[in-house]
């Protein structure tokens, strides 16, 4: 069988776009190259063999850096190689949980984190990150871990700025850049390849400019580190939103590429294959690994059509750094540095933000959570942005949505009187619908709701209930509905229920409400209910 020449080729362009990030990757983390470039060549292996989409490409992402950067940092470790075993320990812990949801069909939590927060997250962590460059670039220590320490910081040392090495990233930013305008070539390796022609010319250590330095690919397993239970606890604890925001990053990226193209992606198949890389990724000692939006953009923009690019990018990789492994060694810092924040620079576009303020829709909530990693730091501003995402989902659950139905014209369709004035409602009827489904957690309050606006006519005989957002109810809910139905017939008044749903009906029969489920009381539309009202109104001489 022919090997698609597209596939190598863009395997080939991915490949050189990977060795840079990834030791660049790697000082975000905190470790040395080879363990980003180890965690890259299991990512795009294990993802090949395991992965659905022909585009995503599964290597040490920026983001997935930083926050196993701040998990280690919880760690106060003075060894060297007891912080990299609760790295690696982490990253294999992380791919447990990617597993063990997988094996529990838990794809429907890749919209766990909304994708606002997720938007504001990546915003913050990118604007984090880039500014955590400048020192590099600059040739001086900063001890700040905030954005704004660090500009403090950076400008306090201004007399000590390197200007060599500061020129060398803006030259080497500037050709990332223009390069971008040809996807087809692997823009980073062709700076990466410069910078290395360079150092031939200019003394970059006569100069002060740190440089990568020797990459010993020294192949061991990972250490099991001495933790005591708490510490153990701790890192549990930290494997789960390293996950979670690892897939929600990843699955943003597969989802859109399949939209794009017409594949079918399946977040539970995901869920395994991302989980595998990661936990043989930690079993060579490697970073954490995800499906990274520029390299799988590069990827597909490279002319991919299957998975096997992600092979050759792996040989690729190997190739370029068994061959080239001490010229990589004479790589100026601030060009890594430059590298970072060109990839990152997608994340710092305003413009997903602007958007929402534009639709007014969750603008605060993904401002909140940007803030929250740039105020906070990478691992609890993580946390508060999950936070964020889970009571952006309560407030609009919990909130007291009811709307009052009407009549189209003679349509037989009901719709909200608010927004469509011209709708006749009956002044005897009240027509009913709450906007979310019913739970424990709104049920009382949106029911307290309908009846609030009963009582407020006293012409109300009857009062319809449309029902078509709760597939089911829980107990609190049939209860709360059953508690209603009993306090609205106390006053005089009948409840009719329409469009309620199979689940919904058993367990209102389960829970002792059969009469309220009878076919003179429960409808399968509106309309229905609504005619069975006003006959039963007429009936007994009620206008």
């Amino acid at each position: 069988m022919a090997i698609p020449h597209r596939d190598v080729l863009a395997g080939l362009s991915v490949a050189g776009l990977l060795l840079p990030e990834a030791v660049a990757y790697s000082t975000i983390a905190g470790l040395a190259p080879p363990h980003a470039i180890f965690a890259a060549l299991a990512g795009l292996i294990v993802y090949a063999l395991l992965g659905r989409s022909n585009y995503a490409i599964t290597t040490p992402t920026s983001s997935s850096a930083a926050i196993l950067a701040a998990t280690v940092a919880a760690f106060p470790l003075a060894d060297p190689a007891r912080r990299e075993a609760v790295a690696f320990v982490a990253v294999m812990l992380a791919g447990g949980v990617f597993l063990v949801a997988a094996l529990a069909r838990l794809g429907s939590l890749s919209s766990f984190v909304s994708r606002p927060v997720l938007r504001g997250f990546a915003f913050g962590l990118a604007a984090v990150i880039v500014l955590r460059q400048i020192p590099t670039i600059l040739g001086i220590q900063v001890s700040a871990s905030d954005p704004l320490g660090v500009l403090a910081g950076t400008l306090r040392q201004a007399d000590a700025w390197n200007l060599v090495g500061l020129a060398s990233a803006a030259i080497a930013l500037a050709f990332l850049l223009a390069l971008r305008r040809l996807p087809t070539l692997p823009g980073a390796f062709i700076v990466l390849a410069g910078a290395i022609a360079a150092t031939y010319v200019v003394d970059f250590p006569g100069h002060g400019v740190a440089t990568v330095g020797t990459i010993a690919m020294d192949f061991a397993l990972p250490r099991i580190p001495q933790l005591d239970s708490e510490e153990w606890s701790l890192l549990v604890e930290m494997a789960v939103p390293l996950s979670l925001i690892l897939f929600a990053e990843s699955w943003g990226t597969i989802r859109s590429l399949a939209l794009r193209h017409g594949e079918q992606a399946d977040a539970n198949r995901e869920l395994l294959a991302i989980g595998a890389a990661n936990l043989v990724s930690g079993l060579v000692r490697g970073m954490p690994v995800g499906a990274g939006f520029s390299a799988s953009s590069a990827n597909e923009a490279a002319g991919a059509t299957s998975r096997l690019s992600g092979f050759v990018a792996a040989v690729g990789v190997a190739v370029l750094i068994g061959v080239g492994g001490e010229q990589v060694a004479r790589l100026p810092e601030p060009v890594l540095a430059a590298v970072v924040i060109a990839a990152l620079l997608h994340g710092l576009d305003p413009r997903p933000l602007l958007r929402l303020w534009r639709i007014d829709r969750d603008q605060y909530v993904a401002c909140g959570a940007a803030a929250a990693v740039m105020a906070l730091g990478v691992l609890d501003g993580m946390l508060v942005a999950i936070a964020l995402s889970i009571a952006a989902a309560l407030r609009r659950l919990g909130a007291p949505l009811v709307a009052e139905l009407g009549e189209l014209g003679d349509s037989r369709d009901f719709v909200d009187i608010a927004r469509h004035p011209e709708a006749r409602r009956h002044d005897a009827i009240g027509i009913f619908r709450p906007s979310e489904p019913l739970f424990f957690f709104n049920a009382e309050s949106n029911l307290a709701r309908v009846q609030a606006l009963c009582a407020a006519n006293p012409q109300l005989k009857a009062a319809i209930l449309s029902l078509e957002e709760s597939a089911d109810m829980d107990s609190t809910a049939l209860d709360a509905l059953i508690e209603f139905e009993h306090a609205f017939h106390a006053g005089g008044r009948t409840l009719y229920l329409a469009r309620l749903k199979d689940d919904a009906r058993a367990g209102l029969v389960k829970a002792g409400a059969a009469a309220l489920t009878g076919p003179d009381r429960c409808f399968w539309s509106v309309w229905d209910a609504y005619r069975a009202a006003t006959s039963d109104l007429s009936a007994t001489g009620r206008p």
